[in-house]
């Protein structure tokens, strides 16, 4: 199965919980879900979720001064961004269960 459609699926959601643990900036935010799991992420992709959730009002964002290199836009999720990772982590669950339901029906495994 191709992953593409799914990460689509899910991407707002992964931003989301990887700044709940704490702010970041672009590559920073891309590394981290690469390290997640998400090892196939394109930049661009994460970098538009950026811009989507912070223009829906569930990111704040602020620059940081680099001396080395060009200033850093960091991201942080506010409360609207917590209810929003609140309301899509419950939707997950629900869409995963009953996924491994039906599988593991259809596999005679129970679950």
């Amino acid at each position: 199965m191709d992953s593409t459609q799914l990460l689509k699926g899910v991407l707002d959601s992964a931003v989301l919980a990887v700044l709940e643990d704490e702010d970041g900036y672009g590559y920073d935010i891309v590394r981290r879900l690469r390290v997640a799991g998400f090892e196939d992420i394109g930049d661009a992709s994460v970098y538009g979720t950026l811009r989507r959730l912070y223009a829906n009002g569930f990111l704040t964002s602020y620059v940081v001064p680099s001396e080395s290199g060009p200033h850093r836009k960091y991201y942080g999720i506010n409360a609207s961004g917590r209810a929003q990772l609140k309301e899509s982590t419950a939707t997950w669950r629900t869409f995963a269960g009953a996924m491994d339901r039906l599988l593991g029906t259809r596999r005679g495994e129970r679950v």
